[in-house]
This record gives C-alpha cells, structure tokens and sequence, in this order.
C-alpha cells in the first residue's frame, strides 16, 4: 500500500509513575508529563524531545495552572509551537487523539505532542499538612487553544438534592444493572468481585500501574477498615482511586514527517477510526439506568468505520473508574466482560485514575501491544461524567484504506427516547424504586438514601432520606422494584 504522506501515526508513548516521592522529592503535574514526554521520544527513537507543532495537554484537575502546555513546552525546549488545553472529561485523550489525526490530515499540523498528568496524592498531601506548593501558574491573561466540550453534567434539581458526585451515581447504575439483570444482591456481589479481581491481576503486570496487588475477589468484596463501604454495593476498592502522581506522553505525526525523523517502522502505530457523542447530558433525563445508547451508537459507528465487528478486536481497554461502568460499556458495545479480555491497564482503581488522563495510560499501553501483536486490532472507549461523554479510538500496526476516518453521531443521540424528571410536588405519593444506593459516613456506617423513582406518567423522580435508619434499612435485601412514599418535598419514606 501506497501510504499518503498525511496520515497521522503514533510513534512514541511514554508513562511515568511517581509513587514513592515525599513532599521535598514529589514532582509537579508538568514535571510528570515533561519525564513521559522524554520516555516517549526515546520510545519513538529521538535523541530528544520533538519540535512539536503542536503541544496539547489534558485538563489538570489538582493544579490549576491556566496554561499549562506552556509549561511542559518550556521545561521541553519547544518553542513557537501552538499551545492547546483540553476541557475535563475521561473522554478528552481519546477525543485529542482523533482530533490531532484529522489535523494532521487536514495539513494542518506536522508533529503533535499529547500530554497529561496528575500529582494529585502529593496536592492532598501538602492540603493535609498545610504545606505550600511551589509550581508554576500562569496569569489570568495567559490562555491557551481550548479543546472540547463543557458539556453540562448536573441537573440543577439533581445539585438542589445533593446529588452530584461519580460516587453517588455509578452506585445508582449498579442497582439498575443487577436487577435489569436477574441477579439476587448476593450473586451481583460475586460478579463485582471476580470483574475487579480480574482487574488487579492486570494491573499486578503492569509497570506502570499505581498498586500492583493481585486480589481474589473476597479480597475485593470484604468490607473493613482499609477497603470501607462507600456507596453501596461499592466498597472502596471498587471506586476509582485518584490519589496518584502519574503521567502519560504521546508523540503523534504525519508519515511524512515520522520519514524526516527517521522514525523506525516498526514503531508506528495508525490511529484507524475515531468517534465521539454523548449520552442525554443529564442523568435525570436518561431513559435507563442500565442502558447507554450512545455507547452502542458510538461503538458500532467507530467498529464501522474501521470495517471492523467487535470480534475482530483482540485488545480492548474498557474506561473502568466503577464496576458499571465497565458493564455498561460492555453490554452496549457486545462483551461479555467475565469471558473476554476488556482492560489492558488494571483500570482507574489498580493503574491508578488520574482524573481526566487516565485513556492516554490506555493509549500508551495499547500502543505496546499492538507492536509486539502487530496483526491484531485495540479498541479504547474514554468516558467522561456519569457515563456521559464517550470517545472511542481504534488502533492497528497498519493504516486503514483511504486514512483515518471520524464521526459524531450526537443527532441521532439525542433524537432518542428521554425523560423528563417531576418536581418533588408532583412525584408525592407511592412510586417503585427504579435505581437506588446509600452512602456511608467514614466510620462505615451507612448515613444517607439516593432512589430514582418512575411515576406511572413516566416521569422519573428523585428521592432522599438522610434518616440513618432508613438508610440502614436500605442495605439489605433488593429495593429496586419495591414501591416507597415520596413526600411532597422528595423524601422517601419506606411503605
């Protein structure tokens, strides 16, 4: 095959993993990204780090430094490159990748370098201690390229209720899923367990990973003061674990210019397909809590465009911050997750979450594999939200016909069925519980009630309890189903 001289190829990854550092030792987000980007150019064959074009860096979320491609670009030595800061999200290193291939398609860009990275575990440190950071911060005036989509996550009944954390409604689809499923709590409890052991025992080996313990299930599911309950049915190490110092490195070019570097063959990687969309940004207005349209119309478009079904694909890494997301992903893009491979990292709890970066770990290590597995195809689904945005990125030692291609099939998405949620006025009365959870306080025990209710006009409701013995109550046996009251101010009330 004849390669155009623009397709984009990856051609160096590099990861870098700062667990043992103390606060004097401990390396900012930048400095992080600057030891991947280094790591990267070495695994691309450079003897330093590349004039890139373009330096493109993934949202920090414990350090606001305002521009922070600037920083990476001047501890690099890059200078007159284009500076570009993605928007949060999970999604955002799979959507940088597509777009830094269509610009380099396009003509627009040469040589790219993609970056992100956290130290949140030493932020937190240095919170606890009351100590002072010295790192880098740009002025209010110093702006950045800005990339993607702010999309708006809570609704504000959803905030007006206190619900708004990842912890609170990952929970919420579990619930939804184990019934949708026809488990009992206990069978879904050994699912969970044997999904996230499996997970461990990928992280054991992997380097790059922030605990690399192989658990057995029990390990996983026993509840005690080092692994408490969260939010039910998650212990702690079912919940993502952000408290890491990491950081990942992609260098992304044109085969042009990979030529011009003299970059080895035999490191190329092609980015073949590429989608984006999101679900209904609003959970509130979702039409299930065991379903996710936009995955199954995500996934099957980048399948399509990569002339690909899901059973051509040997390495997948499936977004893994909670148990459903995982199951959600995989039961809309068709994998069984207890009989295929489905993470190549070990996931946000075991390879570590570093908040909006941790797909670029995915990338990185797919990347690996493809070249020492150079016939076979990844697959990599970012999920930013409540499982509300989603990118997909699929992979392969060899470029597809015609280059890389890209969708965003978001009409379609949110031509679909929603719903619309009532106000605790109207929802008063009796109503079944459609997903539900309850969180516990540090000490382990169990302090509030979540439910989302249907109405018999299907409208969905939200419904509370910060009463500690119907919390309780909740903890046991299966709610999904079973009808409560509903108080005009949305407390729910057990019948």
């Amino acid at each position: 095959m004849t390669l155009d001289p623009r397709t984009p190829v990856i051609v160096g990854v590099g990861q870098y993993v700062d667990r043992d550092a103390t606060l004097d030792t401990a390396l900012e987000p930048v400095a992080l990204m600057e030891r991947a980007a280094l790591a990267a150019a070495a695994d691309a064959g450079l003897a330093g780090p590349p004039q890139a074009d373009s330096v493109r860096v993934v949202n920090v979320i414990g350090w606001r430094y305002r521009n922070a491609p600037r920083f990476l670009a001047e501890r690099l030595g890059i200078s007159d490159a284009e500076l570009l800061y993605t928007t949060s999200g999970g999604n955002t290193p799979q959507s940088l990748v597509s777009r830094t291939s269509l610009d380099i398609l396009s003509g627009g860009l040469d040589v790219a370098l993609l970056a992100g990275g956290e130290a949140f575990r030493t932020y937190l440190a240095a919170k606890r201690e009351g100590a002072r950071l010295d790192w880098a911060k740009a002025p209010d005036d110093d702006q950045p390229l800005s990339f993607g989509k702010d999309t708006p996550m809570n609704h504000p009944d959803e905030l007006d209720r206190g619900i708004g954390a990842p912890v609170q409604v990952y929970p919420m689809f579990e619930t939804a899923l184990r019934a949708d499923m026809g488990n009992t709590p206990a069978e879904h409890q050994a699912r969970l367990g044997r999904l996230w052991s499996d997970l461990s025992h990928v992280a054991a080996d992997n380097p790059y990973a922030w605990i690399r313990e192989a658990m057995t299930p029990a390990e996983i599911n026993d509840v005690s003061p080092s692994n408490r309950m969260i939010g039910l049915p998650y212990p702690k190490l079912m919940n993502s674990n952000n408290n890491v110092d990491m950081a990942a490195a992609i260098i992304m070019c044109s085969v042009e210019a990979a030529r011009r570097m003299g970059i080895a063959e035999d490191r190329w990687v092609f980015p073949v397909a590429g989608s984006d969309c999101h679900e209904h940004a609003y959970v509130s207005n979702r039409e299930s809590f065991a379903r996710t349209p936009a995955i199954e119309l995500g996934g099957r478009r980048v399948l399509e465009l990569a002339g690909l079904t899901i059973d051509d694909v040997s390495i997948i890494d499936l977004y893994s911050c909670f148990p459903s997301a995982v199951q959600l992903g995989a039961r809309s893009l068709g994998i069984d997750p207890l009989e295929r491979q489905w993470s190549r990292t070990g996931g946000l709890t075991f390879a570590g979450g570093p908040w909006n970066n941790y797909v670029s770990h995915s990338i990185a290590t797919v990347v690996a594999d493809l070249r020492a597995r150079p016939d076979e195809y990844a697959l990599v689904w970012g999920n930013g939200g409540f499982a509300t945005k989603h990118a997909f990125g699929v992979y392969a030692t060899k470029p597809r016909d015609g280059g890389f291609v890209h969708d965003e099939p978001q009409a379609e998405i949110d031509a679909m069925p929603r719903r619309e949620l009532a106000p605790p006025a109207d929802a008063a009365g009796r109503a079944p519980v459609e997903a539900y959870t309850v969180m516990y306080d540090r000490d382990g025990a169990p302090e509030r009630a979540l439910a989302s209710c249907l109405l018999t006009d299907g409208r969905r409701a939200w419904a509370t309890s910060d009463d500690r013995d119907v919390a309780a109550a909740m903890t046991t046996g299966e709610w999904v189903g079973t009808e409560v009251s509903l108080t005009d101010s949305g407390v729910l009330v057990p019948t």
